[in-house]
């Protein structure tokens, strides 16, 4: 029996006969909410750091006006800006050293037999005497580099040897392509400046004049 005379055939179909495929309204797009204007809203830009994932909706001259002065950091002091940042490596989270609370000594044995060709374990606890593992290649760094420093060179680009010169000088070019006014006001890197800035100010901190 040919398939299209089956009676189950029509039940298959994308779009059974006899019936109307329904039509959704296609969504229309918001106005611009600044005052007084009437154009269409295109264009997103945050509401600030305490309506996180809430946005306004502007039309392109308004988002540029509302970018311009756009600050995450409004109403906090420098000190509260600072402490911030710092948080912010972490993820506004609490953390502790490895083995702070102490273990028992069957356990650190085992982890002084471990592999460690990162060096994680030796740089938490102080050790420099671990054993390394059989694809481990001597390390090339003139200096020790912990891993939050690490994180923050690899954020902005940069290898364990940069010196502080180096770091200003790749956050001044960072700043000029990631930066909303240098991108006619778009705003979809606005998370990888932020992290930008993080790992600048952090590494300030840590890295020394060559």
């Amino acid at each position: 029996m040919p398939i299209d005379s089956s009676k189950f055939f029509d039940s298959i179909r994308v779009k059974p006969r006899g019936k109307q495929a329904e039509v959704k309204p296609r969504d229309t797009a918001v106005g611009c909410e600044w005052a007084g204007c009437q154009n269409k809203g295109a264009h997103r830009a945050p509401k600030g750091r305490e309506n996180q994932r809430e946005y306004w909706h502007f039309c392109l001259d308004h988002v540029r006006e509302y970018n311009q002065n756009y600050n995450f950091f409004s109403g906090m002091n420098a000190d509260a800006v600072a402490r911030y940042q710092k948080d912010a490596l972490t993820g506004h989270r609490p953390t502790w050293k490895m083995g702070a609370n102490g273990g028992k000594k069957g356990a650190e044995a085992e982890i002084d037999m471990a592999s460690d060709p990162f060096s994680m374990f030796s740089e938490i606890n102080g050790r420099a005497t671990w054993r390394k593992g059989p694809e481990a290649e001597p390390k090339a760094e003139t200096r020790k580099v912990m891993n939050a420093e690490r994180k923050a060179l690899q954020v902005m680009g940069l290898g364990p040897n940069s010196t502080l010169a180096d770091v200003k000088s790749k956050y001044k070019a960072l700043v000029k392509q990631h930066h909303p006014d240098a991108n006619g006001g778009d705003r979809s890197t606005e998370d990888r400046l932020i992290e930008i800035i993080k790992a600048y100010n952090y590494l300030k901190t840590v890295v020394r004049e060559a």
